[in-house]
């Protein structure tokens, strides 16, 4: 018996759903997508996706709340999962946000805040936090990123960030004041800091990869 979803949305009160859920529609409309939080019609998903917006304390509280911390890192093991935005970096060891949050360590990574960097230095008068709008991304090859050209145009809308140096498992790269990973993974794990939902034809693009990729 197949899988009852092509893909599952995790629904815990904070991700940007309507949003992703329309995305994914549109470039794979003979899919069937779940938005909810039930583990098993979740883990039953051929592909897992899973979002975030707002402060990680709260995401990574109503996440473990749910017992969908479980969920994610089982996900994490064997199944196709993109993290997009504060998904991804629940995905990390630990976030300096809220006076510091101990993350999924699924990633052993920290995240730290844009303001921290700009007070150390005296580059980067003008620059802005939260990081908000468009920037490009610097890819490192992937299957994810086929079809997308090298350098395009993302939409982000965040204030902390994983910093690329030290970023083994960097698959893209953005520059605001400091290098920042764009997006990051390993095996059958992507992840992105920009929002592929609202990043228009590349993102899309990007999600019609996913909807493709084995995890391989």
């Amino acid at each position: 018996m197949g899988a009852q979803y092509d893909v599952a949305v995790i629904d815990y009160g904070m991700g940007n759903l309507h949003s992703v859920e329309k995305a994914l529609k549109q470039v794979s409309p003979a899919s069937k997508v779940y938005v909810g939080s039930e583990a098993e019609l979740i883990l039953a998903a051929e592909r897992v996706v899973y979002p975030g917006v707002g402060a990680i304390r709260d995401c990574i509280g109503e996440v473990k709340r749910l017992g969908l911390d479980a969920v994610i890192k089982e996900a994490a093991s064997r199944l196709p999962l993109l993290g997009i935005c504060v998904g991804m970096q629940g995905l990390m060891r630990h976030s300096t946000e809220n006076d510091g949050v101990d993350c999924l360590n699924i990633f052993n990574y920290d995240v730290e805040c844009f303001s921290d960097h700009f007070r150390s230095r005296g580059d980067c008068a003008g620059l802005k936090v939260p990081h908000m709008g468009w920037n490009s991304v610097r890819q490192i090859p992937h299957k994810l990123w086929q079809g997308i050209a090298d350098n395009a145009q993302f939409y982000f809308v965040h204030s902390y960030f994983v910093p690329s140096a030290g970023c083994e498992e960097m698959l893209g790269e953005v520059s605001h004041g400091v290098d920042a990973v764009a997006a990051l993974g390993r095996d059958n794990i992507f992840a992105t800091q920009f929002h592929p939902e609202k990043s228009h034809t590349s993102g899309l693009k990007l999600l019609e990869n996913f909807m493709t990729w084995d995890g391989s």
